[in-house]
């Protein structure tokens, strides 16, 4: 067993422990510790408390002592529950037709659109395609996202989506990566055959190898008028259940249908959702599927944003990702697009934190992480600022001094 490590003292340390999966939160129920410590055994958080507190109390046992020399601000480092890290090529000119007025359709025919990624990723061998998602995986444990759910969806075909999904299976990072099957992105320009006989080809030859390899236990659609009707999809999505994956969506994204699917096949979540609309919003809320806004994608494409306050007014789970993609939502900085969704939406930063952080897990199904409290991992970040309020403040600009996984420090920026 490992000896005790007691980072500290902090200035002040945000546990968010005791906040509600579900619901409305104000800042005055973020529990602050100030002149805090964290102590670590192995990969999990021992305790936490104000320093000379737990000093006094373990005083007769064996710690290893981490000083931090400077005011800091600890916080669960971020988890990302939506993204599409894994792609090649650029869809700069898509951004650049999109801000001039052409509409879906006609950057489609112009060559652009999902397809131009699609080709573009399947023509890029496995190495470089991993080297890419590296790089993307690497900036985003320099802005402290420790977890990151990263999709397939741009091979469509059964083994271009494997070589997705083994390049993702194949990084070496410190952070954790959980990879979603998206093959069900939209029914390839090249497959001679109805949406039906696609997805029953992904289904009979793709999922056995998705478990058979361990690849993939989520699967996830895109359901659209563009890609997948609610008919369409729900045979495949009832299959990927029978066969026990988690089922995530792509859901209201353009026009509604998509989150009242998610809540009847007890989805772990129900992504995008800039349509929804009260008789949808109360439906997740009656729910257990977690409601991730996709602010990104809104700013990459110019539509309303995921209605958050409402949802979270009607008491549902909340989560806000990146939706990192070269298409609609290539920011990816996680931070900046939480902070100008909270202006928009007006969130309270104790709303935005959460739904960075244990509510994002929850999207994924993760339970371990996300709180600063004993048994959780321990993943968190710290911050070289006085006052935890400064880094939403900073939409995206403050990132952080140091980044620890697993009670690793993995990233350590010299002050």
């Amino acid at each position: 067993m490992k000896i005790v490590k007691l980072l500290g003292p902090i200035r002040q340390l945000l546990t968010l422990s005791g906040l509600p999966l579900k619901g409305a939160l104000n800042d005055q129920q973020l529990e602050v510790i100030e002149n805090a410590g964290i102590m670590i055994q192995n990969d999990r958080i021992f305790a936490v408390g104000e320093y000379g507190a737990l000093l006094e109390a373990h005083k007769d046992q064996k710690i290893k002592k981490v000083e931090v020399n400077q005011p800091m601000v600890a916080l669960p480092s971020w988890v990302d529950c939506h993204t599409h890290l894994c792609f090649a090529g650029s869809r700069a000119t898509d951004f650049a037709m999109r801000n001039s007025g052409k509409s879906y359709l006609e950057i489609a025919l112009a060559g652009g659109g999902i397809w131009d990624t699609v080709k573009s990723t399947r023509a890029m061998p496995i190495a470089e395609l991993k080297k890419l998602t590296a790089d993307r995986v690497a900036r985003h444990l320099k802005s402290g996202v420790t977890t990151i759910e990263v999709k397939s969806g741009y091979g469509l075909t059964v083994s271009q989506e494997l070589k997705m999904l083994s390049a993702i299976q194949m990084l070496k990072t410190p952070a954790d990566l959980i990879p979603t099957c998206l093959a069900a992105h939209t029914l390839p320009k090249d497959f001679e055959g109805t949406k039906a006989a696609y997805l029953a080809t992904i289904q009979a030859k793709l999922f056995p190898m998705l478990k058979a390899h361990n690849l993939s236990n989520r699967i996830d659609a895109f359901v659209e008028q563009s890609a997948f009707s609610v008919a369409e999809i729900t045979p495949y999505l009832q299959a990927a259940e029978d066969q026990g994956f988690d089922i995530t969506i792509h859901a209201d994204q353009f026009t509604t249908g998509g989150s009242e699917l998610a809540v009847r096949m007890r989805a772990k979540s129900a992504d995008h959702l800039e349509v929804s609309g009260d008789r949808e919003i109360q439906l997740l809320a009656n729910s257990d599927v977690v409601a991730v806004a996709l602010p990104g994608a809104s700013l990459g494409i110019g539509c309303s944003f995921t209605p958050a306050r409402k949802i979270l007014d009607a008491g549902g789970a909340l989560a806000i990702a990146s939706d990192w993609n070269p298409g609609s939502a290539p920011m990816g900085n996680l931070v900046a697009q939480a902070s100008i969704l909270a202006t928009f939406e007006k969130l309270s930063t104790a709303e935005v934190l959460a739904g960075l952080t244990f509510r994002a897990a929850a999207a994924l199904g993760l339970s371990d992480r996300g709180r600063l409290e004993p048994g959780m991992l321990a993943d968190f970040n710290l911050y070289a600022i006085e006052d935890f309020q400064e880094i939403l403040y900073q939409q995206g600009q403050l990132t952080p001094a140091q980044v620890w996984k697993r009670g690793t420090k993995i990233l350590d920026i010299k002050l």
